[in-house]
Order: structure tokens, then C-alpha cells, then sequence
């Protein structure tokens, strides 16, 4: 019995942390029903977590609507976080890119269970396509999460490839051996896409941001409709993207230098 004990206790934090951040990161004030609907919970078991919550002042609920919003403990979290993290630095590189291809323009890190979605940036279309920030991305399935992958540890990528891959749509790539060789082409390229592989209808394309050393901590992609962003990404797309991503690793890397991140990453791939 005591060795169930750690796992209860982590998934209860799991979960108080999945609601913490479903509110956080909502545009709109959410219900019981409608959190409980996205954690894929109870109800009862989601009201526990909202009452601990608000107590402790992380979110807090409107008496008028009795719908749940981020609270003054939770905003305060994000005053004491480094001053300039990687949405600031990124900001004015993502914008401009949004400007130069008309696509939505999504800026994502890495974390152990795929690529977190950090910022989305609207394309020019009339029909919005994007994805929520604090979502996650999976590693196989998602343009962002190929690149992330393709310049994680060996040791990782190994135990990602190892799993049961879930196929989203008739064209996601769950053949580990399949998705190992087209990481490989991922990391000489610095570049990846995964047409339908997600959403049918839906492409991306992304490439790596690197820090001063050399390693891959996050991914910018352009998203949008297979009609205008097709699987084959055209060399200006592809140009644009690179550029953007070389910018922002810029920025990153330690004295603000200008470095080649992504052809001395490419190298140190192939040896």
C-alpha cells in the first residue's frame, strides 16, 4: 500500500496543477463543468482542487458568475519570473514573421512531454488557425515537437521513439524507425514539417532556436491551411522561418552574438 502512496500523491499534484493552468491560461472566465470537460475529470474531483485554489489565492471566483478566473497569487508569479524570458525575446522576430508569410506564427519550448506552447501570433487569414498557450504539442505529431526532438539527447529520443506513438490522423508517422530517419533529415536541415499529421487540413512548419550552448530549448513554426502552407514548404517560406529562428537564438545566446546555432548544431549532429 505504501508504495501506491507517490503516485497518488504526484497525480493529485498533476491534476491541481492541470486545473491551475487550464484557468491560467483561458481567455475567459471557465466553469466547473467546463474545466472538469477539458482535464478530462469529475466534477467532485475538480471542485477539491478549486477550493484549495482559491484559498491560497492562485485563482479566484466571480460571485456574480461563480466561474473561475486566475487570482493576485497567480498573476504575482509571473512579476518574479526572469525579465527578459523568451517571449519577450522573441516577440518583435515572431511579428515580424506573422507579417512577412501571413500565417499564424506559434513559438514553442521543450519540456518532457512535448513542445509547450508559449505564444501565438494570429495569421492574416479570416479563419483563425492556432493553438492555445500552455498546450501541449507531441513530439511526433507536430512540426515543433520533430525539431525539439530531433536535437534532444540521444537517451531521450530513444525512449520517445520506443513508446506506442498515437496516430492523430491517417497520416501521423507512428513507425519509430520511420519517425528516426526523418529526424535525422530534421536536425542536417534544421527544418521540419508534419502535413496533417496533427489536424488533416492543418501544416506546419518549424525550426530550432538555440541558446549560447548550442542546444535546442525551443522551436518557432508557421501554421496554417495545407491550401497555402502546402507539404512541401517553398525555399522562401523556409528562408523567412530560418531567419526568424537565427534571430531569436541570437537573443539567446550568451553576449547577444550572432552565431551560426543552427549549422554548428547541424554539424555536431552528422559526426
Amino acid at each position: 500500500m505504501s508504495g501506491e502512496r507517490p503516485a497518488a500523491g504526484v497525480r493529485a499534484v498533476e491534476l491541481a496543477l492541470d486545473v491551475f493552468e487550464t484557468v491560467a491560461f483561458s481567455k475567459e472566465e471557465l466553469g466547473v463543468t467546463q474545466i472538469a470537460t477539458r482535464v478530462r475529470v469529475t466534477k467532485g474531483s475538480v471542485h477539491r482542487h478549486l477550493i484549495t485554489l482559491v484559498e491560497r489565492g492562485y485563482l479566484t471566483q466571480n460571485p456574480a458568475t461563480t466561474r473561475y478566473r486566475i487570482g493576485a497569487k497567480g498573476h504575482l508569479l509571473s512579476h518574479v519570473a526572469p525579465e527578459a524570458d523568451l517571449i519577450q525575446l522573441a516577440d518583435g522576430s515572431i511579428r515580424k514573421l506573422r507579417d512577412q508569410l501571413g500565417h499564424t506564427v506559434v513559438l514553442t519550448s521543450f519540456t518532457p512531454r512535448g513542445a509547450l506552447v508559449l505564444a501565438t501570433i494570429p495569421g492574416r487569414s479570416p479563419i483563425e488557425i492556432g493553438v492555445r498557450p500552455g498546450s501541449e504539442l507531441s513530439f511526433h505529431a507536430s512540426a515543433q515537437g520533430k525539431v525539439l526532438l530531433a536535437f534532444a539527447s540521444e537517451d531521450f529520443r530513444r525512449r520517445v521513439l520506443g513508446a506506442k506513438l498515437q496516430a492523430f490522423t491517417p497520416k501521423t508517422i507512428v513507425d519509430g524507425q520511420a519517425l528516426a530517419r526523418e529526424l535525422s533529415q530534421v536536425a542536417r536541415n534544421s527544418c521540419a514539417a508534419a502535413p496533417e499529421q496533427s489536424i488533416l487540413g492543418i501544416n506546419a512548419v518549424a525550426a530550432p532556436i538555440f541558446d549560447g550552448s548550442n542546444s535546442c530549448v525551443a522551436a518557432v513554426a508557421t501554421v496554417g491551411s495545407i491550401q497555402f502552407l502546402p507539404a512541401k514548404a517553398t525555399k522562401a517560406t523556409v528562408a523567412a522561418l530560418k531567419e526568424c529562428a537565427r534571430e531569436i537564438s541570437a537573443r539567446v545566446g550568451s553576449g547577444g552574438q550572432v552565431r551560426e546555432y543552427h549549422d554548428v548544431a547541424a554539424r555536431k549532429r552528422r559526426r
